[in-house]
């Protein structure tokens, strides 16, 4: 009989999975204390069970009578000839694996910064959305109002003055695009402007649009006069904040105006 520890090694290397208790079970006799030696399988079963064939001695055989030594006794089987009858060939000596080579870390992309900007805007006649960036003042807002009257484009008061805010909460998210997502915003607030009062808008008057190094210059996307954001024709005038305090700016633009309300009473 093979011992027991042997027969184990050979059930193990051939694939066949030895299964034994080692927990006592409710009402059966205690198991003998014996140590469980495992150690981790990592060569296939048939590579293991060539390694114990040439690791196992000869078989010793039993001596024959003095008339059966003199004749043909049939040999014994070596384990290389058991190998031969699987037939497979003496695994050859694994090649070292090669040292993986570290990759370049590659640092953490940084997290895009925000665009941060403020626009007003008043729509004239349903048609005509005005803008300028930032807040536009009382003064500002006087100085408008008389010249589009004066232009011939406004009849009365100016309308409500409405103020719209990118990002609309600083600490809500971290953006992905920042153009993108701001463009998208404010595109979304003239369009729903619109829907709710009912405009029909044809052009935007975009006070201050010299200072194209700003983040609402950037947001507008203006290209051979057309806002690609807003999809819009786009009439570009000096800053309220400039014709306030300069006469000469409003001198300079009076021909525009006198154009612009050419247009107004064209269209």
């Amino acid at each position: 009989m093979t011992p027991e520890v042997v027969r184990r090694h050979y059930l193990d290397a051939m694939g066949i999975t030895a299964w034994a208790c080692r927990y006592q079970l409710p009402n059966a006799r205690p198991t003998e204390a014996c140590e469980w030696e495992e150690t981790p399988t990592k060569a296939p079963p048939r590579e293991r069970l060539h390694a114990l064939l040439d690791d196992a001695p000869a078989p010793r055989t039993r001596s024959q009578p003095a008339a059966a030594e003199q004749g043909n006794t049939s040999p014994v089987a070596s384990p290389s000839a058991v190998k031969a009858l699987l037939g497979h060939s003496p695994a050859a000596a694994p090649t070292p694996e090669a040292s993986p080579v570290p990759e370049p870390r590659v640092p953490p992309a940084q997290p895009a910064k925000p665009l941060n900007f403020s626009l007003s805007c008043a729509c004239v006649g349903g048609r005509w959305l005005s803008v300028c960036e930032g807040e536009m003042s009382p003064v500002e807002q006087q100085l408008l109002a008389n010249m589009l009257r004066a232009a011939g484009v406004l009849r009365g008061e100016l309308p409500t003055v409405t103020h719209f805010k990118w990002p609309p909460m600083a600490t809500a998210f971290a953006p992905e695009e920042p153009l993108e997502e701001a463009q998208e915003g404010v595109a979304a607030f003239v369009a729903g402007a619109a829907s709710r009062q009912g405009w029909q808008l044809e052009q935007v008057l975009w006070w201050g649009a010299e200072e194209t190094a700003t983040d609402l210059a950037r947001v507008m996307a203006l290209t051979d006069g057309q806002s690609q954001t807003l999809a819009l024709p786009v009439w570009q005038g000096p800053s309220l904040a400039a014709l306030t305090q300069q006469a000469s700016a409003k001198r300079a633009l009076w021909p525009r105006l006198v154009a612009l309300g050419q247009q107004w009473s064209a269209e």
